[in-house]
């Protein structure tokens, strides 16, 4: 189908489609690729507290001199911070410099001890921690803010006024889990998306349950070998345009998903030539998103790569909270402590 440039959210907002990542963003580049980027055209910027570079992309966003109601902002709680996410959201906004974020999402469904790379399966100062109860300090902070706060999701009380937290890492299984005590429906979830991990059954659900989903790694990450896949130069070829190009128009050819992409510095985002704004070599950016229109077969041929070459960039066994409930990870679930 048609790619689209926005994606609607379940509170009505309009999401651009395509959007900058800044994972595995090299200390000291994250500023002037926020900046490059958008001075010419993205709007749409994706953080992280995990990444620890949000000061760094207020800076970007600062030096970039573009007003902040024109872009979208994303940064997600860090899992460390589940227990005092009033904190997070706080320092996060400073770090950023604003007075608000388009969108909060609670990073994994992984609470860990602060300055720790592992969890305590659900163990936090003595206490226990349960990631449903993150949520709900989430939608909390949600319902008294909405000035700080534009998405997390659709609130499902009616009388509610709602202005928009959303998830990211969630599989079927966690999202059911989730769905069945919310109040807020998440308008996003944040998921590795590209041919060898297509997630189909995650993208189907979550639209059905009116969530967006955002894909985070669409080429694969760094160093990818789709890059250089067969059918992917084959359609780069068709269209003229490079490998980069067609993975992440394959991600706008999905209804409701958006994608976030790579978040190299200035000189990499021309090479690699992201969609931002046309397939040609654009130095300087003419700022206008023209991702491919894609054919149903072409989408069906790039979605088949899962088939012979399956890998995921980021794992969710790193958690130690073994698959997460994601289907092609269960060996991960014998390796997770009682």
């Amino acid at each position: 189908m048609p790619a689209s440039k926005t994606v609607t959210l379940n509170t009505g907002a309009e999401m651009p489609t395509v959007g900058l990542g800044t994972w595995k963003s090299a200390p000291g580049a994250v500023e002037h690729a926020v900046e490059f980027a958008l001075k010419h055209g993205y709007k749409s910027i994706d953080t992280a507290a995990a990444y620890q570079n949000e000061t760094e992309v207020g800076v970007g966003i600062k030096a970039s001199g573009v007003a902040r109601g024109d872009f979208f902002l994303t940064t997600k709680l860090d899992n460390p911070d589940h227990e005092n996410a009033a904190e997070a959201l706080e320092k996060s906004l400073k770090n950023l410099g604003t007075d608000y974020l388009d969108l909060w999402l609670m990073h994994w469904p992984a609470p860990m001890t602060p300055g720790s790379t592992g969890p305590l399966h659900g163990v936090l100062k003595g206490a226990q921690v349960d990631w449903l109860d993150t949520w709900k300090s989430m939608e909390k902070l949600y319902k008294a803010n909405p000035k700080k706060l534009r998405a997390i999701g659709k609130r499902m009380i009616p009388h509610l006024t709602t202005h928009t937290p959303g998830v990211s890492n969630f599989s079927v299984e966690f999202l059911e889990r989730l769905l069945a005590s919310a109040e807020v429906v998440p308008a996003v979830n944040q998921i590795e998306l590209h041919p060898s991990c297509p997630q189909q059954d995650v993208v189907d659900f979550s639209r059905s349950k009116g969530i967006a989903i955002t894909a985070y790694s669409p080429l694969g990450s760094d160093n990818s070998p789709l890059l250089n896949h067969e059918v992917v130069k084959k359609v780069a070829d068709k269209y003229q345009t490079q490998p980069a190009n067609v993975l992440i128009s394959l991600q706008a050819n999905r209804p409701g998903v958006s994608s976030r992409n790579l978040s190299p510095t200035p000189a990499s985002l021309v090479r690699l030539e992201l969609p931002c704004p046309s397939y040609k070599a654009y130095s300087p950016f003419s700022g206008n998103f023209n991702v491919i229109d894609l054919t149903d077969d072409e989408v069906a041929e790039l979605n088949a790569i899962d088939k012979t070459l399956h890998f995921r960039a980021c794992h969710p066994s790193w958690t130690g909270f073994g698959s997460l409930g994601f289907p092609d990870c269960k060996d991960a679930d014998k390796d997770v402590k009682a």
